[in-house]
């Protein structure tokens, strides 16, 4: 009984980071498309459908090196979703590319703002269905409050780099864009010196405040 209770935490943990991160990525795309930009829509990648998503490295490889691990939460991404931003900013100027870059992190918050409702009404699982819809609910407003705050952060490929350099261009403030634009180069280092370091625990202490707080 105890291993069939595992193996439910396991699948419902496994189908909350690929609705936060499929989801992510698609409104994306679902944004563009409501200002003109064909090209997640034509590349079948507004689908839910998971095998038009899936990005070998960050939806597979690396959720499972962190479950085998035991790291406290799994994380990923999927395959980024094409955008014509000089077509989106064509329709909807530099406020447009504002919206498409942050929409997949609003869609993170919103979807764990729904859970944590959700949540709320829960009671004590009973049965093995109870089980895992609890845990479906819990994992699901742990893994988009994670993806949320990590995109948000502006450090280049981030969704947060991004809206940051579009409302900076919007404004006129050449030094910052002049500053995101030399950083393109060392995003990922400085990303792997936050995620790989006695750091992470700074990086990511929002995030723990944030679910305590969701779920209380």
């Amino acid at each position: 009984m105890e291993n069939s209770a595992e193996i439910i935490k396991v699948v419902a943990q496994i189908l909350a980071l690929m609705v936060a991160i499929i989801g992510h990525e698609i409104m994306h795309g679902y944004v563009a498309y409501k200002y003109g930009d064909y090209t997640a829509k034509n590349a079948g990648r507004l689908s839910i459908n998971p095998i038009k998503h899936i990005d070998l490295v960050g939806t597979i490889i690396l959720p499972a090196l962190l479950f085998f691990s035991h790291a406290p939460f799994l994380f990923g991404w999927a395959k980024p979703v094409p955008i014509n931003m000089r077509e989106v900013m064509n329709n909807g100027g530099y406020k447009a590319a504002i919206g498409v870059s942050l929409a997949g992190i609003a869609y993170n918050f919103m979807l764990a703002i729904v859970c944590s409702i959700i949540f709320g009404f829960l009671n004590e699982p009973t049965t093995y269905v109870s089980l895992f819809f609890v845990y479906l609910v819990l994992q699901s407003l742990i893994y988009n409050i994670v993806l949320g705050v990590f995109n948000l952060y502006p450090i280049p490929p981030l969704d947060g780099s991004h809206a940051l350099a579009y409302l900076a261009a919007s404004q006129g403030w050449n030094g910052i864009m002049n500053f995101f634009d030399s950083m393109q180069r060392y995003g990922m280092l400085i990303l792997l010196l936050f995620i790989a370091t006695p750091l992470s625990k700074y990086f990511f202490a929002p995030i723990g405040y944030i679910v305590n707080w969701l779920i209380n």
